[in-house]
């Protein structure tokens, strides 16, 4: 249940959604399995196995999931089949065919293997958190957070989303942090950093699993290099990596986070329900601690 990823976006706070009204706007917009001609179809699945809300909450907290079913089809297969009957045509009428007529054998190849082509189902989850105005969506890349963005446009008509702005950079925060050698208050700095130059060269140095030296962050700093990510944890509960564009990621509870939910749940509806509040709970309290380390809100 725990996401592994958080991309920010702001939320008024509070955010007057229910999961019904959420469920009826998202339901034009659901799940269906693609025709054997369509190379990637989307919507909204049901975040609760077996369940039949498109929007599953607690006590304040949503939950969403798109679904993407996308075919495998690679080019080289394309173009593989494509020669062999270029080749085919080219004995046919005595010359190779031109740069039209070889698009129009791909188009026909393509159309030929769709249907036999295997086809493979993407989940991305959002977490949004009416109470206190966050969206966040489990993805490592922009692109998925786009398609999950552009979705919710076409559901959600004038969707009061925002881009969140911090009053300090997160590169020049966690570059003060290493400098410094003490990370801001109810957090600690782990062993994973990245520092990269701000030149043309982009030079990049990853410390992996090793803590770095002061001296070290000192001549790195004067050559020009910031922190780009940064592994932290926070309140002895949650470990996770902090990104120059506010990104979290390789979040994890810690032990003793995963007892307290064990001892929660009686089933899986439960387990389900209960891990979901409590991540909902200490993410929305990290994410608010990692703003305020940052300065604070900057509002448009």
């Amino acid at each position: 249940m725990w996401f592994k990823n958080l991309q920010i976006y702001r939320l008024p706070a509070p955010w007057p959604m229910t999961p019904e009204r959420l469920d009826e706007l998202l339901r034009p917009h659901v799940f269906a399995s693609g025709s054997s001609l369509e190379l990637q179809t989307q919507g909204w699945a049901p975040p609760l196995e077996n369940g039949s809300m498109l929007a599953h909450g607690v006590g304040g907290q949503l939950l969403i999931t798109l679904r993407t079913e996308k075919k495998l089809l690679p080019t080289t297969v394309i173009n593989q089949v494509a020669k062999a009957k270029a080749q085919e045509i080219e004995e046919q009428q005595g010359y190779k065919p031109g740069r039209k007529q070889m698009k129009e054998i791909k188009e026909n190849v393509k159309e030929t293997l769709l249907p036999r082509a295997f086809s493979i189902l993407r989940d991305t989850r959002a977490w949004i958190d009416t109470r206190n105005g966050w969206l966040c969506i489990d993805a490592s890349s922009s692109a998925r957070c786009d398609e999950m963005l552009q979705l919710l446009n076409r559901a959600i008509d004038k969707f009061p989303l925002a881009n969140l702005h911090v009053q300090t950079s997160p590169a020049a925060a966690m570059t003060d942090w290493l400098a410094g050698g003490e990370a801001p208050a109810n957090f600690t700095i782990d062993q994973d950093t990245e520092l990269r130059s701000t030149g043309e060269g982009r030079a990049t140095v990853r410390y992996v699993r090793q803590s770095v030296e002061a001296e070290d962050v000192r001549r790195h700093i004067e050559s020009g290099k910031q922190c780009t990510r940064l592994a932290m944890t926070w309140a002895d509960r949650v470990s996770f990596v902090l990104t120059e564009s506010l990104a979290v990621k390789r979040i994890a509870p810690l032990d003793v986070l995963k007892e307290n939910a064990d001892a929660l749940a009686q089933n899986d509806a439960e387990r389900f329900d209960a891990d979901f509040a409590l991540m909902s709970g200490e993410l929305a309290k990290l994410i608010a601690d990692v703003v305020d380390a940052l300065g604070g809100e900057k509002k448009d």
